[in-house]
Order: C-alpha cells, then sequence, then structure tokens
C-alpha cells in the first residue's frame, strides 16, 4: 500500500463511465433520450407492479465468450457489460498493465434466485413425500456451480476481473443504495490518500425480478398500478424498480494527465450518514448536515438526487429540496426507476457527463421541484437518501 504523507489530498478524476440502464446503452444515447424525456416503464408484465425493463443489449459486445454469460445471472451480465463500457470510455480496455493495478469496488445485493429450481423444491417438499436428503441433492444438482440457495454478491466482481481482467484490490459493499455511496466515498478516500491511483466502481440490479418485487412487497415499498414521476407520486408513494448498470473509472490527476486522458468531471467530496429515522423530518435533519460538509458551493450548482419514490424517505428528502429552490433538481428514478446498489453511482455518472456536457438534462417531474434552467452548472450535488435507511451526498465538479 503507497505511503499516504501527502500535505494535500490527490485530485481524483472521473475519466471513465459505463451506462447501461432501461434508457439506453452508451453516453450519446442516454444523452439523446433524456433529452426527449423518454421513460421506459412495463406496467402489465409484473402487474399491479411497475418495473423499467432493461433496454435491449448484445452483451457479446462486452462479453464475448458464451460460457461466460451463461454462467451469469442478469444482474451480473448488466453489471459486466457497464464496466466494459466504462473501461472503454476511459480507454483502458484491454491494457493489461493499468488494469492490474485498478483497484474495484462493487455495491452488489444478494443475488438472484432459480424461480424455476425453488418452485420445483417447493412443490416436491410440500407433497410430503420427499426422502431424506432430497432438498440437498436438489440444489446440488438442478443449480449451476454459481449458484446455491442465492448468488454470491462478490460474483459480480469476480466476473468482472474474469471477463475484462481487472485484477487489482476488490472490495465488494452490501447494503442496497448505501453500499453505492460507500464504494464511490471509500475509492475517492483512497485516491485522495495517495493509496490507489486509479479504480473501477459501480453496481448493476435486474429489477425485473418476481422475487425482488415480493421481498420489497414486504415492505410495502413497490410503486402499483400506474407510474407517475417521483416527486409526484402522492402520499403513498413507492418506488418502480429498475434494471441497469452504472460504473465509472476514477483516477488520480497525475495517473490520468500522465497517460494522456481526457476527464469528464472532478470527484471532489463524498458524504455520508445514516439518521436513526425515528422522528419525522430526520432524514431531512440528515442531509442538512451532509450538505454543509460538502464544501463551498457556487450559486449555479445543480442536484441530481436518487430520490426512490418511497415514503416517508422521499417526503422529507423533498423538504431538504424546497429549502435549497434555488438549484435545480434532476430526480433519477423517474427515468430510470430505481436501481438500488446502483442508483448513486448512476447519479455521479450522470452529473459527469452533465458537465463534461455543459448543460443540465431536462425536468420530466410536473411536480415543481424539477425546473428548467438555461445556466450551465459547474457543481453538480448528488443526493441519495435509502428507501429505509441511510442518506449520502457526493460533490461533482466541471474541469475546465
Amino acid at each position: 500500500m503507497a505511503e499516504t504523507s501527502h500535505k494535500q489530498p490527490v485530485e481524483a478524476w472521473i475519466t471513465g463511465i459505463g451506462l447501461a440502464t432501461s434508457l439506453a446503452e452508451g453516453l450519446d444515447a442516454h444523452w439523446d433520450v433524456l433529452a426527449q424525456r423518454r421513460v421506459n416503464v412495463d406496467t402489465t408484465g409484473f402487474a399491479p407492479y411497475i418495473v423499467h425493463p432493461l433496454a435491449p443489449l448484445s452483451f457479446d459486445k462486452q462479453i464475448p465468450k458464451k460460457g461466460d454469460q451463461r454462467q451469469m445471472e442478469a444482474w451480473q451480465r448488466i453489471g459486466t457489460y457497464a464496466a466494459g463500457l466504462a473501461l472503454d470510455s476511459a480507454g483502458i480496455k484491454g491494457n493489461t498493465e493499468i488494469l492490474s493495478r485498478t483497484d474495484m469496488i462493487v455495491a452488489a445485493g444478494g443475488g438472484e434466485r432459480d424461480l424455476s429450481v425453488d418452485s420445483a423444491v417447493l412443490n416436491s417438499e410440500a407433497h410430503g413425500d420427499s426422502p431424506p436428503g432430497a432438498l440437498n441433492e436438489r440444489l446440488m444438482n438442478d443449480l449451476r456451480p454459481t449458484l446455491f440457495l442465492a448468488q454470491l454478491s462478490n460474483l459480480l466482481a469476480g466476473n468482472i476481473a474474469i471477463v475484462h481482467g481487472v485484477t487489482g484490490s476488490s472490495r465488494t459493499f452490501m447494503g442496497e443504495e448505501e453500499a453505492g455511496v460507500d464504494a464511490a466515498r471509500i475509492a475517492l478516500a483512497r485516491i485522495a490518500a495517495g493509496q490507489s491511483d486509479i479504480a473501477l466502481i459501480g453496481a448493476a440490479q435486474n429489477g425485473e425480478r418476481k422475487d425482488l418485487l415480493m421481498l420489497y412487497e414486504f415492505g410495502d415499498f413497490n410503486l402499483k398500478d400506474n407510474y407517475a414521476p417521483v416527486f409526484s407520486r402522492g402520499d403513498k408513494g413507492g418506488f418502480a424498480l429498475g434494471s441497469g448498470g452504472a460504473f465509472l473509472v476514477i483516477e488520480s490527476k497525475a495517473h490520468a494527465e500522465a497517460r494522456g486522458a481526457k476527464p469528464y468531471a472532478r470527484l471532489t467530496n463524498v458524504v455520508a450518514d445514516m439518521s436513526r429515522r425515528r422522528a419525522p423530518g430526520d432524514v431531512t435533519v440528515s442531509m442538512d448536515k451532509l450538505w454543509a460538509q460538502l464544501g463551498p458551493l457556487h450559486d449555479n450548482a445543480a442536484i441530481i438526487t436518487g430520490a426512490t419514490g418511497a415514503e416517508p424517505a422521499t417526503a422529507e428528502e423533498a423538504a431538504f429540496l424546497r429549502a435549497h429552490a434555488a438549484h435545480p433538481v434532476r430526480a433519477t428514478g423517474t427515468a430510470f426507476g430505481h436501481v438500488m446498489e446502483a442508483q448513486f453511482p448512476l447519479g455521479i455518472a450522470l452529473a459527469a457527463l452533465s458537465l463534461s456536457r455543459g448543460a443540465l438534462f431536462p425536468a420530466n417531474d410536473p411536480s415543481g421541484l424539477e425546473i428548467e434552467t438555461a445556466t450551465a452548472p459547474d457543481q453538480i450535488v448528488v443526493v441519495g437518501a435509502g428507501h429505509w435507511r441511510g442518506e449520502g451526498m457526493a460533490l461533482v465538479e466541471a474541469i475546465r
């Protein structure tokens, strides 16, 4: 590990962005569909629940071996694909020297179930005639080698390492939305301290899963029946799960300059908190505290929020946003759905993309929280409040 004796923190640049979502694949395509205020939702396939399905992808382009694809479930294929896009964007795809020392920090859920196997096991057990040991035998014989009960969360990082050759240090964080915050926070801290030169961070989710919808229905979090933008869902609220992956390449300024990389933006600060959420307004108080920790903010700073739509967290976040109404707001959940662990990396990716394009993409919510602006921001605050716990913010700045 490198020495950490730097008197000043090392500047961290975002040099690669990989997006594969319900809207599109790649940066130009995303910018176009955001400008068109397009939303891709499925209101019938999982009725009464609303889902943002993955846009069509040819996984062969980033995962050329069919065997690699077969041993992954959808969330891993999405993440491995988006990671490859980020490496391409940064210009380091296939560069074994750089990839061998590229750190990887992945935010991941608990993996996917194999519903057909689950159903077969439950049906056989329900008849009461299964011999001793039948459950273990079915699980060992019917599930692929990488899947036992549920896929392990760190398999996404493992598949990225295998497919793309990213073989530096590897970390996997779990904890829903807050895992994405911590992935960015730890990557920035390591680069700022001189412990890392370059890192690949991100997450992915397959929202088109009956088991996941069932899990969140137990908490009454799902959006049902009719789609609406995040801040226009009323008192009941709810999130619409989205499928997608968001990955970033973050590296020190010196490392980027030495290889001639062009940055999208600078990641200046990432802060996190976990309010107790026992009293009304706890989320608002937590976000006010994080806002004060970000550093000097300009009058033309904008906000990109990963507000989920679930209540009461979304209403309390909206109260915070109204207190900062001078800064234009965009909510990723409206267009992309809620991609859970990937929501915060997605916000940082869109912030960096917007700053590199010199504009903020159009508003897409009639609630009044999102307003149009003709002013090009040079700072964007990325806000994330979990549907149930955890808050985070990042400050992303333009590089002139």
